[in-house]
C-alpha cells in the first residue's frame, strides 16, 4: 500500500492534462481544474486520510462530468426540436443556438395524404389512355400497364381517377330566350360563363334560376340518358354499359401512381442533411458558458466519480496490515455510494430539463392564466351611476 501514489495536497493543471483535452485550453476550465481537485480530495477524507488518486484522476472525472453534462443537455434539446431540426443542413454547430420551432416536417410527414387525396404530395401522378374495344366490357390495367406505363420489373400501378362522366353542366347550358322572338340573354357573363352561352346581351336573373336550369340538365342526364358508370377492382376496369360499334377509336382516360414511387421511403439529395439524432451537429458544451447551476452540477458529479475511481483501488487492495492487526478499506461502500449519486444527479438533471421542456412551459404559462383570471373574477365589479 505504502508504493500507490496518493494525492499530495495540491495540483498544477496544464493542457494534455486530461484524456481527450475537450476543455483543456478554456480559461475558466484551467482555473477550475485544481479548485475541483481540492474540493473532491476534502470531500473524501484529505488530510484527515490518504486519498489513493493523484491529479490526473481528479481532472479525469471533471472533464468526463461536463461531458455527461453536455450529452444529457443535448440530448433533451434534440427531444425538443428534433422535428424543426431533421432535414437542415449539418455543417452549423447547434451549440448556443436559438431553435426556431416549424412547421416543416409536419407538412412532410402530411404530405402522404395529399398523394391519397390527389390534393398534392410527394409522389408523381401520371396520366394514360385506355383504346375502348367494341364489345369488350372488362379491361386489365396491369396488363395495360406492364406495356405503357414503362414499369421496372416488379413494380406496379395504383389508378386514383378514371375520366369517365359526361360534360359539366354549365357547359350545356343554353339560354332559354334564344330562339324565342324575345332576343337573346347573356345570363352568366356577369360570372365569367359567357363564353359557355350564346346570349349576347345581359339581364339581372336571380342566381336560383341559374342553379335550377343546372339541376333541370343534370336531371334529365340521370333520367333519359343511359346511365354510364364503371368499377375498378384489383385493376380490372369494367365499364357500363358495354362498349358498343361507336365506341371503336375512342378512349378511356385515367391517372395513376407507381406503388415504388409511393413507397419510397427515403429522400434524394440529403447527404449533408440531419437525418437522425446520431449526426444533429451538437458537439461538447463551452465550459465558460455554463453557468453556476450547471457547473454546481458537474462538481458534484465528478466527486461521484473520483469516489468510484477510489472504490474500485481500494477494492483492489481490500485489507491492509498493520502491527498486530488488519485495516479493511471502505471500497465497496465507496462504490455503492457512487452508483446510488450518479444515478441520482442524472435523474434530477432529466428532471429540470423537463421542466423547462417547450411543452412543460406553455402549460405553466396557461396554469397561471388560468389562475389569474381565477384571481380577477374575485374582483369586484363597480357600477357607476351618470
Amino acid at each position: 500500500m505504502a508504493n500507490i501514489p496518493i494525492y499530495p495536497g495540491s495540483s498544477s493543471f496544464f493542457p494534455g492534462d486530461t484524456p481527450f483535452g475537450f476543455y483543456d485550453y478554456d480559461y475558466d476550465f484551467q482555473i477550475d481544474a485544481d479548485k475541483v481537485a481540492t474540493f473532491a480530495a476534502r470531500r473524501l477524507g484529505y488530510p484527515l486520510v490518504d486519498v489513493e488518486l493523484q491529479p490526473y484522476n481528479f481532472y479525469t472525472a471533471f472533464e468526463e462530468a461536463i461531458t455527461v453534462y453536455g450529452n444529457e443537455l443535448y440530448a433533451y434539446k434534440l427531444r425538443d426540436n428534433y422535428l424543426s431540426l431533421e432535414g437542415n443542413d449539418t455543417g452549423s454547430v447547434l451549440n448556443n443556438t436559438l431553435t426556431r420551432p416549424n412547421l416543416g416536417n409536419l407538412i412532410r410527414i402530411a404530405e402522404q395524404y395529399g398523394t391519397e387525396t390527389g390534393t398534392g404530395g410527394n409522389t408523381d401522378w401520371y396520366s394514360g389512355s385506355i383504346p375502348l374495344v367494341p364489345n369488350q366490357q372488362v379491361y386489365d390495367l396491369n396488363q395495360w400497364a406492364s406495356v405503357s406505363a414503362s414499369l421496372a420489373d416488379g413494380d406496379e400501378i395504383e389508378v386514383k381517377r378514371v375520366f369517365f362522366q359526361s360534360s359539366p353542366a354549365i357547359v350545356r347550358y343554353f339560354d332559354p330566350y334564344a330562339g324565342t322572338g324575345t332576343g337573346v340573354q347573356s345570363l352568366l357573363s356577369s360570372f365569367g360563363f359567357g363564353n359557355y352561352s350564346p346570349g349576347i346581351n345581359f339581364l339581372m336573373m336571380p342566381i336560383s334560376y341559374d342553379t335550377q336550369k343546372i339541376q333541370a340538365i343534370e336531371l334529365n342526364d340521370q333520367i333519359r340518358k343511359s346511365n354510364f358508370s364503371f368499377e375498378l377492382i384489383n385493376n380490372k376496369l369494367r365499364v357500363f354499359p358495354i362498349p358498343g360499334s361507336s365506341a371503336a377509336g375512342a378512349n378511356m382516360l385515367i391517372q395513376y401512381v407507381k406503388k415504388s414511387e409511393r413507397n419510397l421511403a427515403f429522400v434524394s439529395g440529403s447527404s449533408g442533411k440531419i437525418t437522425d439524432v446520431s449526426n444533429a451537429p451538437y458537439i461538447n458544451p463551452t465550459y465558460r458558458l455554463i453557468n453556476s447551476v450547471g457547473r454546481q452540477w458537474i462538481f458534484e458529479y465528478t466527486l461521484a466519480l473520483c469516489k468510484e475511481m477510489l472504490g474500485l483501488i481500494r477494492n483492489k487492495y481490500n485489507t491492509v496490515p498493520i502491527p498486530g492487526s488488519e485495516v479493511t478499506l471502505n471500497g465497496e461502500s465507496l462504490l455503492s455510494q457512487a452508483a446510488s449519486e450518479k444515478i441520482a444527479l442524472v435523474d434530477r438533471l432529466r428532471a429540470y430539463f423537463d421542466e423547462t421542456s417547450r411543452k412543460a412551459l406553455m402549460e405553466r404559462k396557461r396554469d397561471e392564466s388560468d389562475f389569474m383570471k381565477g384571481e380577477l373574477s374575485n374582483v369586484p365589479f363597480t357600477i357607476y351611476v351618470g
